[in-house]
């Protein structure tokens, strides 16, 4: 089997190469191909100019929507002069366009809907979410005899990308080398294939993804792994409630996983063991859609996780206790409350781009009855509840606020408890200035011994190595002045910077008994580098962090260079 996922990822690679290769040599004569698709299929134009209408307006009118067009444009604006540059031309013409039809089926509304101003909000934060988008409106274009023409306008981002990456956090270096599609050919789906190697292990990976699947609502996730200490297979199925409106969801997922884990003291390794991993869940939920400004969701499912741990052959570890095998099959039963509140803003997380923002507030709890008549190895109740609320305007000062609990109910004791919550704040000094706060904090009580906690220089703590310390109870303040500027190298690069603080600690139980420092603290200073041209999507990282409290066995400067999803 081992040699079969090697040649599987094998494939993938070779596969990858070729679909480079085979998109460059087809993409000169792509733009003739999107033109005339363009001009074959009903309801696609180009680009007119909105009416100065209010959505409100036009929805209190009782229209109904006429003709949709989409203009779905390039990577670059070629009617901006800045952007109209024989380098910018040729990227255009080498990038194969979203294919009008993809964008239309993820519209929420259709020709003789009711204009619906949520609805078209909802749409174009949809479009937004993916990442071969750039940037999504929808305006009206034309309204008469109470008929409203609509143009759903985008723009693409550059989305075959080589991954040649090198990171350095906690004093170690992780690289990576392979090439990524996310919209093989237009259609949205996404094809990596990739090596990446870093301080846990070397990984040859295939992934597939599709959130559109046949031009349906159904996502297909395909996940193969082939590493030095084990491999991963993943499939997953499934049909969410892609809208507030969405009536029903099922879903289909499996998960085969055979890995090392390591444990670390201060940055050190000092134990490992083989943790085998196997789990199986199917779900079904439905709503009644928006009601009075809720979405109120329900969920079914039946679910299957076993964890299996051995010694590692060869490996010698410091003695700790082996954590327990089991293995858990449960039905269970769900709820969520999902309130509709949203809103846009930029310079929160991002760098000059639109971020769309859940505002409102959301519940989602779940319970399950592990049985031994299911084939678990013991009887427990599981629970788990995540909420999240938000206070004031992103425009000025606002408060995020989001907590997680989950347990076993195990022999009457509550078992791998934990308790976590965080807040988020943002304030406006200025409109290139930004103050970010964050303090969160995890309580865990009775944890299994593969669930203990983490802190350093990969989790928050900058200034540190890599899980430096570990423990069942963990907290971590994150202060940043953030700075947002006009500076635009080459149209491909938003350009910020922040200066920081952390502070952090763990406390409490772990697998192995480790001396604990303490409150740790550091500060530093940091570039951002934002690229929305990239389908990677992401924002670069290039930190110096100071800790404050160092010791001998760590350096006075920590140089960490990452890419993360955030500023």
């Amino acid at each position: 089997m081992h040699r079969e996922i090697l040649s599987i990822v094998a494939i993938g690679r070779h596969a990858g190469v070729a679909l480079a290769f085979v998109t460059l040599w087809l993409a000169p004569a792509s733009p003739l191909f999107a033109d005339a698709a363009i001009n074959d299929a009903a309801g696609i134009a180009a680009a007119q100019p909105p009416l100065d209408i209010a959505p409100a307006v036009l929805e209190a009118s009782g229209a109904r929507i006429g003709s949709i067009t989409i203009d779905n444009g390039g990577i670059f604006d070629l009617d901006n002069p800045d952007e109209n540059k024989p380098l910018y031309r040729l990227a255009n013409r080498v990038h194969m366009t979203t294919r009008p039809e993809v964008i239309q089926q993820q519209l929420l509304f259709d020709t003789g809907d009711l204009f619906s101003e949520q609805s078209i909000q909802e749409t174009e934060r949809i479009l937004r979410s993916n990442r071969y988008i750039q940037t999504a409106s929808i305006e009206p274009v034309r309204a008469e005899d109470g008929i409203v023409d609509l143009q759903v306008k985008t723009t693409d981002v550059w989305t075959l990308v080589p991954r040649l990456g090198l990171s350095r956090s906690g004093g170690e270096t992780s690289s990576s080398f392979g090439i990524k599609e996310t919209n093989l050919f237009g259609t949205g789906m996404e094809v990596e294939a990739l090596y990446e190697s870093d301080v846990d292990r070397d990984s040859h990976v295939l992934k597939i993804v599709d959130h559109n699947f046949h031009d349906s609502w159904y996502g297909l996730t395909a996940f193969f792994e082939s590493n030095s200490d084990g491999y991963k297979r993943l499939l997953d199925i499934n049909r969410p409630f892609y809208s507030l409106n969405s009536r029903s969801a099922h879903g289909l997922t499996y998960l085969d996983e055979d890995r090392i884990d390591s444990l670390y003291d201060r940055g050190d390794q000092v134990a490992a063991y083989r943790h085998r991993v196997n789990g199986h869940k199917i779900t079904a939920g439905w709503s009644a859609g928006l009601v009075d400004g809720w979405s109120r969701r329900y969920s079914v499912g039946l679910a299957y996780d076993e964890h299996r741990f051995s010694t590692v052959a060869g490996v010698q570890s410091l003695a700790f206790s082996m954590p327990e095998n089991r293995r858990l099959a449960y039905p269970f039963i769900g709820i969520e409350l999902l309130q509709d509140k949203f809103g846009k803003s930029s310079n929160l997380d991002q760098i000059s781009v639109v971020e769309d923002r859940f505002l409102g507030t959301s519940i989602n709890a779940r319970l399950g009855l592990s049985q031994t008549a299911f084939g678990a190895d013991r009887n427990a109740w599981l629970a788990s509840v995540n909420a999240r609320t938000s206070f004031g305007n992103p425009q000025s000062a606002a408060l995020f606020l989001a907590s997680q609990l989950a347990t076993r109910l195990e022999s009457g004791e509550w078992t791998n408890l934990t308790f976590e919550a965080n807040a988020r704040y943002y304030r406006r000094v200025s409109e290139k200035r930004l103050f970010f706060a964050k303090l969160s904090g995890t309580y865990g009580h009775n944890l299994d011994l593969d669930q203990h906690l983490l802190l350093g220089g990969d989790s928050g703590l900058r200034g540190y190595p890599l899980r430096y310390q570990m423990g069942d109870k963990r907290m971590l303040l994150t202060l940043e002045q953030r700075v947002f500027t006009d500076w635009y190298p080459w149209r491909l690069l938003r350009v910020g910077g922040a200066v920081f603080f952390d502070a952090g600690r763990t406390w409490g139980q772990g697998p192995i008994p480790v001396e604990n420092h303490g409150l740790l603290k550091d500060v530093g200073i940091g570039l951002r580098l934002g690229n929305p041209r990239s389908g990677l999507g992401n924002v670069a990282h290039i930190d110096l962090a100071f800790p404050l409290d160092a010791h001998d066995d760590i350096s006075d400067l920590q140089f960490l260079v990452s890419i993360k999803k955030s500023f």
